[in-house]
């Protein structure tokens, strides 16, 4: 099975952490999170990753290197070993939709890949998550009702993916006018997700019809605005765990929580 990790981000809110490592490098209970969620992916069945890089790109290669349970790009991974290949962003970063597709080459013909942002810690059983993909999904994201400023609207009885809100701004978006936004399941993205290969062709044409492209075979996107533009026309259905359990690592403040947070896993 094959994963993609989103790794390029800037790491922003881990300042000053991140003014000399790559967010994917800090360190949670004695491990970077880089490791902490090839780990989680290698123990449920995925022998293959892609990884997004962008900044400190060459500190992540350079930790990748070192790994022997680890083989780098090479094609063919050594026996037992995890095969990485790095999508590299270094000229610029693409939001997680563009890095989906700067690394069309490495996840086309898989039939179906996970992706993982590489802050999120969970309790979250991967191999189960796959086994939900329903056969016409063409993505399926995890989600739980846990408490939210921003949530995901999914139709009951179907879990379909039908719109957005933000309940701090009153911001709402919906894939159909008619859509009654008190009808609707309101759950949280956990920042996993599945999605077929069928989701490369889409997204091209999602990304060229509205000029995302900022080269000619360079787009810059989010995913998640792709996901509310394509639900009216594709099925993109949520799984909901009800004792999904996570912690974002996004800020400094989130550090030692989440060093807890493993030690209940």
């Amino acid at each position: 099975m094959k994963a993609m990790i989103f790794a390029a981000g800037l790491g922003t809110r881990l300042k000053p952490l991140t003014d000399t490592l790559p967010k994917a490098l800090v360190p949670v209970g004695g491990k970077p999170l880089i490791e902490l969620t090839l780990d989680k992916l290698r123990r449920s069945g995925f022998d293959e990753a892609v990884i997004n890089v962008h900044h400190f790109a060459d500190k992540i290669e350079e930790w990748l290197a070192e790994q022997d349970w680890i083989s780098l790009q090479t094609g063919e991974s050594a026996e037992g070993n995890m095969l990485v290949q790095v999508s590299d962003e270094r000229d610029l970063l693409l939001e997680t939709g563009g890095a989906v597709l700067h690394a069309r080459k490495y996840l086309e013909g898989c039939g179906h890949f996970l992706i993982h942002n590489v802050d999120i810690l969970s309790n979250c059983d991967l191999k189960w998550l796959m086994s939900q993909v329903r056969p016409d999904a063409l993505a399926t994201l995890l989600v739980s009702g846990r408490k939210s400023s921003r949530y995901l609207l999914f139709e009951p009885g179907t879990m379909r993916l039908v719109g957005w809100m933000n309940e701090k701004t009153g911001e709402l978006r919906l894939a159909d006018p008619h859509i009654k936004e008190d009808e609707c399941l309101k759950l949280a993205f956990s920042g996993i997700h599945i999605m077929s290969d069928q989701v490369l062709d889409v997204m091209e044409c999602y990304a060229k019809t509205r000029g995302l492209y900022i080269t000619s075979d360079t787009p810059r996107f989010p995913v998640m605005d792709f996901y509310l533009s394509m639900c009216h026309l594709y099925n993109i259905y949520g799984v909901c765990s009800d004792d999904l359990r996570l912690v974002d690592v996004g800020k400094l403040d989130t550090l030692g929580t989440a060093e807890e947070f493993l030690k209940t896993l």
